[in-house]
């Protein structure tokens, strides 16, 4: 297993426990005890645990992880998300993208189906990360909204990126999201990102929120927006209740990617 699977697992791990012993983070991940602790000691210098004596532990209810930690993480789930999603935009659309690991896999499902048919596709993106690999493809027209960089999740944030938004009306506007539950809706972990994706949302003609299973029915810090204001929600599992009779309360129509999609 590579070092950053490794550091991902971990950093799961102990966000969901809240804490966890070397011996069990060993017998975890198949490693040595001694490979677990220069790990643990790895994460705390970057301030993404704490460790203790025998373990680690987070201060943190709901830790986030930088995006370079959870990129390679629930690959397929996401890829087979990332599809489905795709399969909602037609040609010479103007898609809007927000960061995070889930829609930068819809970003390249998209930029592989475009081909080489010059402007057909128009991509309205607030990630660094997406718009790194997009502007390189003439056949997509990028438009980058500026705002303050979020290193966690490599998106630009706030006021100047709300303002930037208000400028622009988009056919689709895909979010992902680091929560949806029937009572809190979609949540994320930062405010000012929360803000922004709202500000996508509202100059959105079709509202789509993408989230794998392990978001579903949890909620984080901060509200984007309740369920009442998506269109669509793109999933891999089929949601359970609350949120199943929550979504369909709110007329949100559930796209579930599972493994026998053709």
């Amino acid at each position: 297993m590579l070092k950053a699977d490794r550091f991902a697992r971990i950093l799961d791990h102990v966000a969901r426990a809240g804490s966890a012993d070397v011996h069990q983070l060993a017998e975890l991940l198949d490693v040595s005890g001694a490979t677990i602790r220069r790990d643990l000691q790895a994460l705390d210098e970057q301030g993404l645990l704490r460790r203790t004596h025998g373990g680690a532990v987070t201060g943190t209810v709901n830790l986030e992880l930088p995006l370079r930690h959870r990129a390679g993480r629930r690959q397929e789930e996401k890829r087979r998300i990332a599809e489905a999603a795709a399969a909602l935009v037609p040609d010479g659309a103007v898609v809007g993208l927000t960061g995070g690991s889930t829609v930068s896999e819809l970003a390249h499902v998209l930029a592989e189906r475009v081909g080489g048919a010059q402007g057909s596709l128009t991509v309205v993106t607030n990630a660094v990360n997406i718009a790194a690999d997009l502007i390189v493809r003439p056949e997509i027209r990028l438009v980058v909204i500026g705002g303050q960089a979020r290193s966690a999740s490599y998106e630009l944030v706030g006021p100047a990126a709300d303002q930037h938004l208000a400028r622009y009306r988009l056919d689709f506007a895909f979010i992902g999201v680091d929560g949806l539950s029937a009572a809190a809706g979609c949540t994320t972990h930062d405010e000012m990102e929360a803000h922004t994706d709202r500000s996508f949302l509202r100059v959105a003609a079709h509202r789509v929120v993408l989230a794998d299973g392990s978001k579903l029915g949890r909620a984080t810090f901060a509200s984007i927006c309740p369920l009442e204001e998506i269109d669509t929600l793109v999933t891999d599992v089929d949601p359970a209740e609350p949120e199943h009779a929550a979504l369909e309360s709110a007329d949100v129509r559930v796209l579930t990617a599972t493994g026998d999609m053709a």
